[in-house]
């Protein structure tokens, strides 16, 4: 049986980027999960590039390339990612205070600047400028991540690498070496895994009994099939809750309770957003909890009203279209920035998970990892290291 040089575990935007990189640089790789299609965090999300946002030298850097691979990436893969540039609309609630509201964004690489409720209705006529005080924009990129996803993957065959359906039980282990991976229906032999599972990695790798800062939220949606409207901007709210959810749910006093199942770490949270892709479908979302057992049951039907709901009192159009209520489970670290590299502790086994910002950081940082594994060190590889929030002995 062939031993592959690299053995990737998930086939979201994670595991078919760096899947690609990696036997872009001469690697034989097999590529694994569960499903064709899996309902991952890369399915259900909104496929933004939000590459203005930087706001250190290390997320800044990563947006100028994130944005530089976005924008030549379909010629390189010689596949549809449909990329575009849009408005990126984030509404401030009519109570809201402009001034409060803009101080996160005044480090970002591009602020947001902040326009008036008509103004922002002449940027999205379906806005209701009645029920929001203005709106900061911005130019942000966009693409289908389904599309994008399958580009990769494409293009990663092409290259002769190996994409197979299979669930990952557990990690083939002498000591303190990782040799492969366990599937239901045998083992693969590999010089080094990587797992790139999103929300699933800490599960795959706690039944290794490994432990490792990632955490992640049981995200809720609607998608609607593709609607004879149009909704040109990206909306989402201006001050999100997201952040300080995961800030708060990432403390190390609470790792304990990640490894066991019935835990809510926080109450949920609700920013209500919207994006309309080529196709004419768009993404209603999103509530986010922090519930410890991957598999925990959710209130669908109320989660649909709240949502729309939400959605309806911006643009009165929504309120009543079809659509199916979605839950998939986004993974995140303790900083917003995401593990990447080795696990402290065990030979040839990595982790690629916690993305704050996929869409532009992912591509550039797969294509370091990749040139990393088999060049010198780089230093921001390095910065995302799996072990950053160890305690100095």
């Amino acid at each position: 049986m062939q031993t592959f040089d690299w053995i990737v575990v998930g086939n979201g935007l994670v595991g078919a980027a760096v899947s690609y990189e990696l036997a872009r640089c001469g690697l034989s790789v097999l590529l694994l999960d569960s499903a064709l299609e899996p309902g991952s965090a890369t399915r259900y999300s909104y496929g933004g590039i939000p590459y203005w946002s930087g706001s250190t030298e290390l997320t800044r850097q990563l947006c100028r390339e994130g944005i530089a691979k976005h924008r030549q990436l379909g010629d390189e893969l010689d596949g549809d990612t449909q990329f575009r540039d849009l408005d990126l609309l984030l509404t401030l609630a009519a109570d809201g205070d402009p001034m409060a509201a803009a101080a996160p964004y005044a480090q970002c690489m591009t602020p947001p600047q902040f326009v008036s409720a008509a103004v922002a209705q002449e940027l999205e006529p379906l806005l209701n400028r009645d029920a929001i005080a203005g709106a900061f924009t911005v130019r942000h990129g966009h693409v289908s991540p389904a599309a994008l996803v399958g580009a990769y993957n494409h293009a990663f065959k092409r290259l002769g690498g190996t994409q197979m359906i299979a669930s990952a039980i557990d990690l083939v282990r002498i000591k303190d070496r990782v040799t492969g991976l366990l599937t239901a229906e045998q083992a693969y032999p590999a010089k080094q895994v990587l797992v790139a599972a999103g929300a699933f990695s800490r599960a795959l790798l706690h039944r290794a009994k490994l432990s490792v800062p990632l955490y992640y939220t049981h995200a809720e949606l609607i998608e609607t099939p593709p609607l004879d409207l149009t909704l040109r901007a990206l909306i989402m709210p201006a001050q999100t809750q997201r952040f300080a959810l995961e800030a708060k749910a990432s403390q190390p006093a609470t790792d304990a309770q990640w490894d066991e199942p019935g835990h809510e770490v926080t109450p949920s949270i609700l920013d209500s957003g919207a994006i309309q892709f080529l196709d004419g479908h768009l993404c209603l979302g999103q509530i986010s909890h922090t519930l410890t057992d991957l598999e925990a049951e959710l209130d669908w039907a109320e989660s649909d009203r709240r949502l729309r709901a939400a959605i309806a009192s911006q643009i009165p159009a929504l309120a009543e279209v079809p659509g199916t209520w979605r839950r998939c489970r986004v993974s995140f670290s303790r900083d917003g920035l995401p593990l990447v590299g080795r696990i402290p502790g065990v030979e040839g086994l990595h982790l690629m998970a916690g993305f704050s910002a996929p869409f532009v950081y992912l591509p550039p940082v797969a294509q370091r990892f990749a040139q990393s594994a088999v060049g010198a060190p780089d230093p921001v590889i390095d910065a995302m290291a799996v072990g950053r929030f160890a305690q100095p002995d």
